[in-house]
């Protein structure tokens, strides 16, 4: 079986995201990796939410002269409530006469939008920035709407409480369960096997959740311990969804720009073939990947035995490895009769017997270039 060349062809990409991960999946599979879908958790939306609409009310009612507007999908879904209700003319008039500070661009793009401007906007893209603005500009006796989300720190909120500002929370949207918790456990597994080469991330509450699965399904010492050695790319789509990896002192990969499309990017970057582990060997290069190899560009789908073999033998840069080193990399098995049984495996997946060559009362080594170094 092969698949079409692409720059991560034989890659296995664990995706976490709910929101939008259409796209971030369809990125990713046009460069020819294969996906892994499993989302920590869903977005419930409140659009018919008797609270979203009560607190809309307030609102219009006893306008703010401020308004933080904290994600794009959260303002758009408050306006689109409020429309449902027949409250959009109303609340629209209404944030007209405030404030309003964007977290970041995408919540700029939202406020412009439903035809408003924004005040200010964050270039950090954090919430902590937006406070800070409104802490020195001075907020006693104003009145304050934060636009919540998934994570918000309510620690932040009481800072300009503490400042002397009246702040009101409005939640547009929750943060239901995973939608199929065993897919969950499967990815979980999956990244802690080595199985796969990236997992990606785009919200906080997400990143937060693959943790929170890991400790109850007892993984959670494996998981850490794969991101912390970087065994499996652990990519976020900014600082704030890093938050939860960060305060375990994990370092995620985190693009220059918080964007789908610099994150897809700089994974991209990180999993080509030049930053793999790869050989040059008699049959082409041979690049070693989650799930599978890729051999003089041609992908190789492997079992974990396989693989593991495979690697083994490209780390070694074309020296012999022993049937006891072999059988110590081999999930399961237990004697070196499984050493040879898997590398007979491994030689009819690749198609290039020669590839691994036997090396009489030895062992076994890759059939490589002789100036080969592996990368």
């Amino acid at each position: 079986m092969t698949t079409r060349p692409g720059p991560l062809s034989g890659c296995t990409i664990a995706v976490t995201a709910h929101r939008r991960a259409e796209d971030l999946i369809a990125s990713f599979e046009r460069r020819g990796a294969k996906i892994l879908h499993a989302p920590t958790l869903q977005i419930v939306p409140v659009a018919d939410d008797h609270a979203l609409i009560e607190a809309t009310r307030r609102v219009i009612a006893n306008p703010p002269d401020d308004v933080v507007v904290t994600t794009a999908v959260g303002f758009r879904g408050w306006v689109e409530a409020a429309d449902t209700a027949g409250l959009a003319a109303d609340l629209l008039s209404t944030l007209e006469q405030s404030r309003l500070l964007a977290r970041g661009p995408k919540a700029r793009g939202a406020i412009r939008a439903a035809g408003l401007v924004e005040h200010w906007s964050a270039r950090s893209e954090t919430t902590a920035e937006v406070v800070d603005w409104l802490r020195d500009q001075g907020v006693s006796g104003r009145k304050i709407v934060v636009q919540l989300h998934g994570l918000s720190d309510p620690a932040l909120q009481d800072a300009l409480r503490t400042a002397g500002a009246s702040v009101r929370g409005l939640e547009v949207y929750r943060w239901g369960p995973a939608p199929d918790p065993g897919a969950v456990d499967k990815l979980i597994s999956q990244v802690c096997s080595g199985a796969v080469d990236a997992v990606v991330h785009t919200s906080a509450p997400g990143a937060q959740a693959l943790l929170d699965a890991a400790a109850l399904n007892g993984q959670y010492d494996a998981l850490v311990s794969s991101l912390r050695t970087g065994r499996v790319l652990n990519a976020c789509v900014g600082p704030v969804t890093a938050g939860p990896f960060e305060a375990l002192g994990l370092e995620p990969l985190v693009p220059d720009r918080f964007r789908l499309g610099a994150l897809i990017r700089i994974v991209t970057d990180r999993l080509t073939d030049d930053n793999a582990r790869s050989i040059e060997t008699a049959f082409g290069q041979l690049v070693i990947r989650g799930g599978a190899a890729v051999l003089d560009g041609v992908v190789l789908p492997l079992g974990p035995g396989p693989r593991a073999v495979l690697a083994a033998l490209v780390a070694a840069g074309g020296d012999v490895v022993s049937r006891p080193a072999l059988l110590a990399v081999l999930p399961g098995a237990e004697d070196v009769h499984a050493v040879e049984v898997t590398v007979n495996r491994l030689r009819t997946a690749v198609g290039k017997p020669e590839l691994v060559r036997t090396v009489v009362r030895r062992g076994y080594r890759l059939a490589v270039e002789p100036a080969a170094v592996p990368s």
